[in-house]
């Protein structure tokens, strides 16, 4: 997700921040939800957090739309008022109740889908339904109607028979041609992070190559889809899940071979641990934090965001008056979101030092 999106959480605290499995792929899955709710208040009250905030939480887990299958939710609250309120492609692996004086966001950004849009794109020879998807699952649709006559090859001999296959094939270049303008246009406007072309084989394979050479690397096939009225979804759906999954390990890969390049360079603009990180932190000078597992490491802030370190005498070096200690998956991804850095949460495919690592603006 886009980290901006974290910017209503630069409030006071304290926050209630929840994060839990809201998955509506049962029978029971309204009773389920209950249960979790019902632990989430005990936490929270075991927390001392303030009854107001509780209140909204609850309320606002209880009022949302429930999604189709499995889902995960965030939750973030103070003072009464609900501040981020995030569906999660994923539900997080154990759920996560805290009441702390800075916010916990990582499962979010752990989960969240991506904060860009996705085409798909259902093409056969009279034209295509072309889909936006936007994150929390809305769908825009708009078809390319060409013209259906005539379309279909002839399989006869003569030299009739001829022309009307041309004519066939003519009319088919037609509509493609159209299909790959609109589609043109759709990526140029709304720069999605894939264009998923699916339907008819040959359909497709003329509409890729139709797209212009900056769409085209932005473009997927799958193996799956159809037009044809009462077609079924499910397989194109799973195919698109996989294809999205698979784009944003491979995002994850890309990221982590920079971070080790840069950091492998002597006085490369990459660094790793909470000493290193928490003075780029302070001169604003990360541009990507990245976040592995960082257990219960503790930092110490000042009354700024950007005041931030593993040492109580470095913080009142930095004019702050009386540092506070807080978890350091919590303070350092406020910090970046504060000084408008992005926050990746890694897997194993990086080992970082103290859990944190950090792409810097320069070295």
């Amino acid at each position: 997700m886009d980290t901006a999106d974290l910017r209503t959480l630069l409030t006071g605290g304290p926050f209630a921040s929840v994060h839990f499995d809201e998955s509506h792929d049962t029978e029971d899955a309204g009773k389920q939800l209950c249960l979790r709710l019902k632990e989430i208040d005990a936490a929270l009250n075991e927390q001392d957090a303030d009854r107001p905030t509780v209140d909204a939480v609850l309320h606002a887990a209880e009022t949302g739309r429930p999604p189709a299958g499995r889902a995960g939710r965030s939750l973030v609250a103070a003072h009464g008022t609900v501040l981020l309120d995030q569906r999660l492609a994923a539900p997080p692996p154990a759920g996560e109740t805290r009441y702390s004086a800075l916010p916990y966001f990582l499962p979010t950004l752990t989960h969240a889908e991506d904060a860009r849009p996705h085409l798909v794109v259902l093409v056969d020879r009279t034209g295509a339904d072309i889909e936006t998807h936007r994150p929390g699952g809305s769908v825009e649709t708009e078809t390319v109607q060409g013209r259906d006559h005539p379309v279909h090859k002839v399989r006869r001999g003569g030299a009739g028979h001829r022309d009307a296959q041309s004519r066939a094939e003519e009319t088919a270049h037609r509509n493609l041609a159209e299909v790959a303008g609109r589609v043109s246009k759709a990526a140029e406007r709304l720069r999605p992070r894939v264009i998923v072309l699916a339907g008819e084989v040959q359909a497709r394979t003329e509409l890729h190559d139709r797209l212009p050479a900056p769409v085209r690397p932005r473009t997927a096939e799958v193996d799956t889809g159809s037009r044809a009225p009462g077609a079924g979804r499910a397989e194109l759906d799973r195919a698109i899940r996989e294809l999205l999954a698979g784009q944003h390990l491979a995002e994850l890969d890309d990221l982590a071979e920079r971070f080790r390049a840069e950091e492998a360079r002597e006085s490369g603009p990459a660094v790793a641990g909470l000493p290193a990180v928490t003075a780029a932190l302070v001169e604003a000078n990360v541009t990507t934090l990245l976040v592995g597992d960082p257990g219960d490491a503790r930092v110490y802030t000042g009354e700024e965001p950007g005041q931030i370190g593993v040492h109580r005498s470095r913080l009142r070096a930095l004019g702050a008056d009386d540092p506070v200690e807080h978890r350091a998956d919590e303070a350092l991804p406020y910090a970046a979101v504060a000084a408008g850095a992005d926050v990746v949460v890694m897997d194993e495919r990086l080992d970082l030092a103290d859990g944190f690592g950090a792409l810097l603006r320069h070295s």
